[in-house]
């Protein structure tokens, strides 16, 4: 595994996400957040706090 880099700013509801590969944001509450990846990448995440189960939904904008 090569170097990493990310570093989160918080502000508000609203995160963005600096990485090597470019800058993602995504906006939401604990147990919902949806959000766009560096790579283009749509990501919609629900979860339970506090018990590590989470539902997951990847969409890409590009076309196929």
């Amino acid at each position: 595994m090569g170097l990493q880099f990310r570093k989160t700013i918080k502000l508000g509801p609203v995160h963005v996400n600096l990485s090597k590969s470019g800058v993602g944001f995504s906006i939401g509450r604990k147990g919902a957040r949806i959000g766009m990846q560096a790579n283009g990448l749509q990501r919609t995440t629900f979860s339970i706090p506090g018990t590590g189960i989470r539902y997951v939904k990847t969409k890409s904008w590009k076309k196929k």
